[in-house]
């Protein structure tokens, strides 16, 4: 499987338009998901480059059209993600100079697991 289609698996719901302009999206990893099987062998984690690709995908998926990544400005990992969690993504984008800069939160749980900034075009 490749990462897009482990995280369309793992897509549970969104995007959820939200009263602040905002869009959620949920997502859970199975155990079974081929990622973890080297990732790490007797400590499963989701990759942190999922998270960037996640972002992404969920700015194509609010905004209707295809993104491709210009720049990743902000990476920042704070907890692991592991099998089985709920994974809750807080997007926030705006246009500029022609391209979209997208903040994305997520979050398992109450805490934090990492954010990032794009630049997409």
């Amino acid at each position: 499987m490749t990462m897009q289609g482990s995280i369309t698996a793992a897509q549970l719901s969104g995007p959820t338009p939200q009263p602040d302009g905002s869009f959620t999206f949920e997502f859970r990893f199975r155990a079974e998901d081929p990622v973890f099987a080297g990732h790490f062998p007797g400590h499963p984690i989701v990759p942190g480059v999922f998270q960037l690709e996640m972002a992404r995908r969920a700015t194509e998926l609010a905004l209707g059209r295809r993104l491709a990544v210009r720049e990743v400005s902000k990476a920042k990992f704070q907890r692991p993600i592991r099998p089985d969690e709920l994974v809750r993504l807080d997007l926030k984008w705006s246009e500029k100079d022609g391209s979209i800069l997208a903040r994305a939160r997520f979050s398992v749980g109450a805490q934090p697991a990492g954010e990032t900034q794009l630049l997409l075009w």
